[in-house]
């Protein structure tokens, strides 16, 4: 965690410490947005999709990125938006209404979860949440892995792994190498949902080629756990 900065809650002046979490860039540094000391805080009344991210760049690449915004629960219910210096929802030098391609947030509504009781469930929630991407006509895959499911739509291939074993990084060079070998002269992407996350070793492997790496609960709502899911999400296909 970075250095914390003090946030005063507008609604009830309550003040905080805050300390703005780390987000893995593709380069496998933590990328931490750098925090406004004199900006005020401001309540969330309101959300828009461009108001969730913030840019920020990798001082170890330099790559420019798009991260959640930082928030703060106050203790008397308002939920705070923590300034970030210099960053906002659009890339800097740009105006608001121009989005970059591939890099500005596309306006969509707010995920609908769905509760997840077994496997099935799991492959229900990933299909939804490729479909909430833009990746329509999701459909079952023609070949199996090993373990889990897989759901293909035009230019992606997705894996749900629902075992309680984390995933391993020779999981995810398979969904990879499966991915680039049906490409052709299309390209597709991929990407992995587990319900059990991760070994060091897969999100090593996985940063290296690009996979975005989701894990899932029961709860139902995908959450983005690398750079490269966080830039799909921000995205969209």
């Amino acid at each position: 965690m970075g250095p914390t900065v003090p946030i005063r809650c507008p609604k009830c002046g309550r003040e905080h410490a805050y300390a703005p979490p780390p987000y893995p860039c593709a380069c496998g540094a933590p990328v931490t947005p750098p925090m406004s000391r004199d900006a005020k805080a401001e309540a969330v009344t309101d959300r828009t999709w461009a108001d969730e991210w913030v840019t920020a760049r990798c001082e170890a690449c330099g790559d420019e990125g798009h991260w959640p915004q930082p928030e703060l629960d106050c203790s008397c219910g308002a939920v705070l938006r923590v300034p970030v210096a210099g960053t906002t929802g659009v890339p800097p030098g740009h105006p608001g209404h121009i989005p970059l391609p591939r890099t500005a947030p596309r306006p969509r509504p707010a995920f609908r979860p769905v509760t997840i009781r077994d496997a099935r469930d799991a492959v229900t929630v990933a299909a939804l949440y490729l479909r909430w991407l833009g990746y329509l006509n999701t459909r079952s895959a023609a070949r199996r892995p090993p373990s889990g499911s897989r759901i293909a739509a035009r230019g992606m291939l997705a894996q749900v792994e629902p075992a309680l074993r984390p995933t391993t990084s020779r999981d995810v060079e398979c969904l990879w190498l499966t991915a680039m070998t049906e490409a052709g002269d299309t390209p597709v992407a991929c990407a992995f949902f587990s319900l059990a996350g991760y070994t060091s070793g897969a999100r090593t492997r996985a940063d290296s080629l690009g996979v975005p790496l989701f894990t899932m609960d029961a709860t139902g709502t995908p959450q983005p756990v690398n750079g490269a899911a966080y830039e799909l999400v921000a995205t969209g296909a």
